[in-house]
């Protein structure tokens, strides 16, 4: 990987949702352009207008901001040729970043770090199988709620080159992130694999009526001073990207309980998904996220 001072200038990320977005806002705040790239242009013009809103938000930024450029999937390899690092953001399903990361290894120049911003799948499980260029530039980069959250947690396989690593860590601290390189090969990453059990918990409590969802909330909020609670954290996620998580996480560790997956499947099929449609654990038609 060449140094900073020769880097190429943009960054480019696979998939305009909640995740790209965000991130496309963080990597452009030292003023290089990033591509952002999707299959719906509707997803593309929602990002701009979410991302001037972020940008509107920072009042006196340092550095004018880069650019947003926006394309459709079609010609991946001319849009990456300019990039040093491109990240897929795409939904949480394996068969799909598997498509997805093999499919821009193979568009990348020879020089740009693949990453993938996989929330519960290791790059080992996502690569596995896949015949690649050169797999030593593969690495994943985890990113939670930036810029309100910045932590970013970078995690390579068995063959990745350690320089990657290392450049990919200074670039996260010079563009606003909190990174933590995870060490070896864990499923969930660091925080990911505590919160699980958590949100495990959580839905076996109001599965089994112990308490509803909004008491669970109230009274995790109440002990740890936490602005949200689990449930109410799910809903920012999405009941269905959780609920793929948690299928993945109950095939990569054996003996978990069923109930938490089978009550949210229960929840999905009455057409509530969170936030993003209005109804999950509460109801945001209000814009209040009153309990249900």
């Amino acid at each position: 990987m060449a140094s900073a001072s020769v880097m190429k200038p943009s960054v480019s990320l696979v998939g305009a949702g909640t995740q790209g977005r965000r991130l496309a806002y963080m990597w452009s705040t030292q003023g290089h352009d990033v591509h952002l790239i999707d299959s719906v242009p509707r997803q593309l013009e929602n990002s701009i207008a979410y991302i001037e809103g972020l940008r509107q938000a920072d009042s006196k930024p340092l550095v004018a901001p880069g650019r947003i450029l926006t394309h459709g999937i079609d010609g991946l390899g001319a849009v990456l040729q300019d990039s040093w690092l491109v990240v897929e953001c795409v939904p949480e399903r394996l068969a799909l970043k598997r498509q997805v990361i093999s499919e821009i290894e193979a568009a990348a120049p020879q020089d740009t770090i693949v990453a993938s911003n996989s929330s519960s799948f290791t790059i080992s499980e996502i690569i596995q199988g896949l015949r690649l260029q050169d797999d030593s530039r593969v690495l994943s980069a985890h990113s939670y709620w930036p810029p309100e959250t910045n932590v970013i947690e970078i995690m390579g396989h068995s063959r990745t080159d350690a320089r990657h690593i290392v450049t990919l860590l200074e670039q996260c601290r010079q563009h606003g992130f909190q990174p933590f390189h995870v060490k070896r090969d864990s499923v969930g990453y660091i925080y990911n694999r505590i919160w699980a059990a958590i949100k495990r918990e959580a839905l076996m409590v109001a599965a089994e009526g112990a308490a509803s969802p909004q008491e669970v909330d109230d009274i995790f909020k109440s002990v740890l001073k936490t602005p949200k609670g689990p449930f109410e954290q799910m809903d920012v996620v999405g009941l269905d990207v959780v609920l793929d998580i948690e299928e993945h996480y109950a095939q990569a560790r054996s003996g978990l309980p069923t109930v938490p997956r089978e009550y949210l499947k229960g929840l999905i099929s009455e057409g509530k998904l969170g936030e993003k449609n209005g109804r999950g654990f509460y109801d945001y038609s209000d814009q209040k996220g009153t309990g249900l």
